[in-house]
Formats: C-alpha cells, sequence, structure tokens
C-alpha cells in the first residue's frame, strides 16, 4: 500500500468520523443516549471480533495485562462514550465535533504528565493555541456562557477521558495486538454502560420497537462504518504513518462535522466556532509534535533552499 494511498483512507475516515458526530445527534433523539452507545459500540466489537479469529489473533490476557486493559475500558469505552452521549444530546453537532478536536493535544500533555515525555516551547505553545480554540467555542466568543454549557463540559469530559485512555492503550498495546485490545474495550465497556443505563433509563430498550427503519440504517453505519471499521483503519494507518503526521489528519474531522451539521442539521456555524477551529487545527499542528516531525524530514538543502525563495 502506497503512502498516497495511506493519506486517502485517512482522509475518508476523517470524513466518516465527522459525519457520524452529526449522525449521534440525530441518534439521541430516538434512544436514551447511554442505551445507545451500549448497542452501538457493542456492535462495533463484534464487526472487529471475526477479523480477531480469521487472523488468529485472539488469546485470553494475562494477569499483569489487565491492570492497562482495565484502565482502557474504564476511560475509553466506558467514560468517553458515556459523556460523548450524555455531550451530544444537549449540545450541538458543531461544538462536540470542535470540542473533540482537542484529543491529540490532551493526549501529549497527559504524556509529558504521566510517562514524563518531554515538550518544547513549540509544542507547549500549541497545547495553549488548542485550549483557547475550545475556549472560543465554549464561551461563544463572548464573555458569557453560551446556552450549551452543560452539553460542552460533557464533551470536555469526553474528550479528557479519550486522551487519558490512550496513555493506558500505549500500554496495553505494547504486549497485544491493537484489534484486540479495541475489540475488548468495545465489548466489555459496551455491556458496563447498558448496566449503568438500566438504571438512568429504565424504559430505553422499549423505545426500541418505535424506532423507524431509516434510523436503524444509521445507527448500524454509525457502528459498524464509523466505531468498528473506522478504528480498524485509523489503528492500521497510525502505524504506517506515525503519531506526528496522522494527528495532522485529525483536524480534517470538525470540518466534516461542521460542514455535516451545517447541510444535515442546519444549524448555524458562528464566526466563534470557525475561529475556534483554526485556533484548533493549528494547536494540533504544533502541539501534536506534527510540525517538529515535518522540520526533521525536510533536508537541509531544501529547507535552505525554501528560506531563500520565500524571501
Amino acid at each position: 500500500m502506497t503512502k498516497r494511498t495511506v493519506y486517502l483512507i485517512m482522509v475518508f475516515n476523517m470524513m466518516i468520523w465527522g459525519l457520524n458526530t452529526v449522525a449521534l445527534k440525530v441518534l439521541v433523539q430516538y434512544l436514551p443516549p447511554l442505551t445507545l452507545q451500549s448497542l452501538r459500540i457493542f456492535l462495533a466489537g463484534l464487526v472487529l471480533l471475526p477479523f480477531l479469529l480469521l487472523q488468529k489473533q485472539w488469546r485470553l490476557p494475562q494477569a499483569k495485562e489487565w491492570p492497562h486493559l482495565a484502565g482502557a475500558i474504564l476511560f475509553g469505552a466506558v467514560g468517553h462514550h458515556s459523556c460523548l452521549a450524555l455531550g451530544v444530546e444537549q449540545t450541538s453537532a458543531t461544538n462536540t465535533a470542535l470540542i473533540l478536536g482537542l484529543v491529540p493535544l490532551a493526549t501529549a500533555l497527559m504524556a509529558v504528565i504521566f510517562l514524563r515525555d518531554r515538550i518544547s516551547w513549540m509544542r507547549g505553545a500549541g497545547i495553549l493555541l488548542g485550549f483557547l480554540g475550545v475556549a472560543f467555542v465554549v464561551l461563544q466568543g463572548s464573555g458569557e456562557m453560551g446556552g450549551h454549557i452543560t452539553g460542552d463540559l460533557w464533551v470536555l469530559g469526553a474528550m479528557a477521558t479519550q486522551a487519558a485512555s490512550f496513555i493506558y492503550i500505549k500500554k496495553a498495546t505494547d504486549t497485544m495486538d491493537a484489534k484486540q485490545v479495541t475489540t475488548l474495550m468495545f465489548l466489555t465497556g459496551s455491556v458496563i454502560i447498558f448496566i449503568i443505563s438500566l438504571f438512568l433509563h429504565p424504559q430505553g430498550l422499549g423505545q426500541v420497537v418505535d424506532i423507524p427503519a431509516w434510523v436503524w440504517g444509521l445507527f448500524f453505519a454509525s457502528g459498524v462504518i464509523a466505531t468498528g471499521l473506522g478504528h480498524m483503519l485509523y489503528n492500521s494507518s497510525i502505524h504506517r504513518l506515525g503519531p506526528g503526521q496522522s494527528a495532522i489528519f485529525i483536524n480534517l474531522t470538525p470540518f466534516f462535522a461542521l460542514m455535516g451539521s451545517s447541510f444535515f442539521l442546519q444549524e448555524t456555524i458562528r464566526l466563534s466556532q470557525i475561529a475556534g477551529f483554526f485556533l484548533i487545527a493549528a494547536g494540533v499542528f504544533l502541539g501534536s509534535g506534527a510540525a517538529e516531525e515535518r522540520k526533521k524530514t525536510i533536508p537541509a538543502g531544501q529547507l535552505s533552499e525554501k528560506r531563500t525563495h520565500s524571501l
């Protein structure tokens, strides 16, 4: 597979993930959020399971692997998907996508705190830019909190828990296949979310029979294509491109979500949200290390030639 093909796959995947935010906004209008998420990510886990079995990569985790795996399940499946569903129910799909765009920066910050990763001034500036961009989105460009503040805070929780899960996933995938970690996260996490939903939304399953057929189509597309196959494609692509280049593509997710929210949901895109998007995109490029990685890949002679032309 050529690098250009991997680039096309990543762009397509980011488009699917961006539009999936729009799909979730529609789906939570027909099912209680936690019931929806438990069924959706369970479906995603079922999609990934055959790939593991056919490739003979399934095995029982060892005792020493369970602490990292448990952290990935708690933060990456239960925490992230629960907060995301509760958030998208109460805020716009546009805000949801923009705030989730901060995930690479939050991951970089947690790597500094928990993994003692070194941080340069460029990455530090990128992290600050990214958080400033989210402030534009949440505050809606004014001195007062927006009407969606509760939903925005839930999405911030989804962003933070996903970033924290990457720390555990990194440790778990040192000894386990990434697809198996993802599958276990989805299957186990979905059961936990479902149990929680029985207490918070006891009538949730009763609403399933009243769902129109086209909503079921959207549900399966979200679970199978966006969550199941999307994560598998992303894991494969990040292995080929590296974390720095892959982080650049994440900037496209909120862009496609903005376009989808405007076209399908008729959400109004505010100037503050556009400003927040560009700040987050610049922050991800700098804070994820993508800018430094790109600078290293340019030969010194070529770099000096570029500077001469720019003068």
